[in-house]
């Protein structure tokens, strides 16, 4: 399917809207090409490409509120999805939070869209799971990934007058390699909005080498330790702490920044002075949707400055309620981080973890922030500022904001689901078990 032209889309949403008879009509449309190939022992098991396209219509009357979806796009398709979303909004109760539609916005050009992804097509997808299944055969290992490839629009519009379009590309890759005794596992994964950027033998490369650094791994009491997250790890926990930072949780007293007794700590000072986090809609590594989910326009926003809390994001109806401006949800964040490498981590680390990434995370308390999970693909031990050996896997409880306020070091940034993520240094990380898995 080809993608609509910021006009087609328009057109076909303006027709939607003059079938309309309800108080209030939004029309969202968006649509595009998936492709994946997936492979497990070294061979090539799935791969496919889909092409979709969805038109969502919601009408309002009053407070009343009702969706239909259609993906035909002729003119009687159209009417019929209009008449039962209408239909469905006056048999539906009344929303109290419900809020009137926004009027026209000005959304920033973001560059969402590449055509090196654009191009992608099933040679490429072919070549990329080669580059990872053949080295990792000639080295006796076991590979196992996934490859999938977006290229596609979105497009939204209502009866106040509001309409927004936006073309998107994305590619993300990950592999895990086993050693042929099951010993050894190691992981690694990239993402981009451009695929000229992806080189999956690279990729495969890492984690090919912690396989095979990672065989026989040996035990070592848990406890606090020194660690040393890559970037993957280190987002595995960040993101849930700038996931939390919703301020209706936060005045209700149901997240960490929430004050005993009421309120917030929206301007408290509660990570190291080195922790700055924002986030950007132009970033050029990973530009976003020019929108939010309820149509706000994005911006580049301070969430955290020098330890300090800056921001919380809102909904429309909460920040109407607490008489502020909204502050919409990031489409991805950044965490500023410094110009260590790893390799400059580990020799300055007298004993510690090296962690690849962490799984299976689960929240113990959410109010602190307080995570359980393991770690896995790659752990190894630190002493005099070398590697040792590798050690079994751990489990963790641990919290975002402990962590935050014990940096020794940051990293490198790099790009991880999205966002950009140093490497941590984190001193009196809690390890409270051993785990047998590799």
């Amino acid at each position: 399917m080809a993608i609509l032209t910021k006009e087609e889309a328009k057109q076909i949403i303006d027709k939607v809207l003059s079938y309309a008879k309800a108080d209030e009509t939004a029309v969202s449309i968006s649509g595009g090409r998936t492709g994946n190939i997936r492979y497990a022992r070294n061979t090539v098991n799935t791969s496919g490409e889909t092409n979709e396209i969805t038109l969502n219509i919601t009408s309002v009357y009053g407070k009343r509120s009702g969706s239909a979806s259609v993906n035909e796009l002729d003119d009687e398709s159209l009417r019929r999805a209009v008449v039962r979303a209408e239909e469905i909004a006056q048999l539906a109760p009344e929303n109290p939070e419900y809020m009137p539609m926004l009027g026209p916005q000005q959304y920033i050009e973001s560059k969402t869209f590449v055509e090196s992804t654009n191009k992608i097509n099933p040679d490429y997808r072919a070549q990329v799971a080669h580059d990872s299944i053949k080295p990792s055969g000639e080295k006796n290992l076991t590979a196992a990934g996934y490859l999938e490839d977006f290229s596609g629009f979105s497009a939204m519009g209502n009866s106040k007058g509001m309409f927004g379009y936006n073309k998107s590309t994305s590619v993300d890759f990950s592999v895990t390699v086993r050693t042929a005794d099951g010993t050894g596992s190691g992981y690694s994964s990239r993402d981009f909005n451009d695929a000229s950027l992806l080189n999956s033998r690279e990729v495969t490369t890492l984690a090919m080498q912690k396989a095979q650094a990672s065989v026989n791994a040996q035990a070592i009491e848990p406890g606090k330790y020194t660690v040393i997250l890559e970037p993957t790890a280190a987002f595995d926990l960040m993101r849930l702490l700038t996931s939390g930072m919703d301020a209706r949780s936060a005045d209700e007293g149901r997240s960490f920044l929430s004050k005993k007794g009421g309120g917030t700590r929206l301007g408290e000072k509660l990570f190291d002075e080195r922790v700055n986090i924002y986030s950007d809609p132009t970033h050029p590594e990973i530009p976003s949707a020019p929108w939010t989910n309820e149509g706000f326009p994005r911006e580049k926003t301070t969430w955290v400055e020098k330890g300090v809390v800056k921001n919380m994001f809102y909904s429309r109806y909460w920040a109407s309620k607490q008489g502020v401006t909204p502050v919409g949800r990031p489409g991805g964040v950044i965490i500023e981080g410094g110009d260590q490498s790893i390799a400059d981590m580990i020799k300055s680390t007298e004993r510690g973890v090296l962690v690849t990434r962490f799984w299976y995370i689960r929240a113990v308390d959410p109010q602190t922030l307080l995570y359980t999970g393991l770690t896995r693909d790659g752990t190894f031990y630190i002493e005099d500022g070398q590697i040792k050996f590798p050690v079994k896997n751990f489990r963790f409880n641990e919290s975002p904001i402990i962590m935050l306020n014990n940096i020794e070091a940051l990293g490198k940034l790099q790009r991880v689901g999205g966002n950009m993520i140093p490497a941590m240094k984190i001193r009196d990380f809690t390890f409270t078990s051993l785990s047998d898995a590799v």
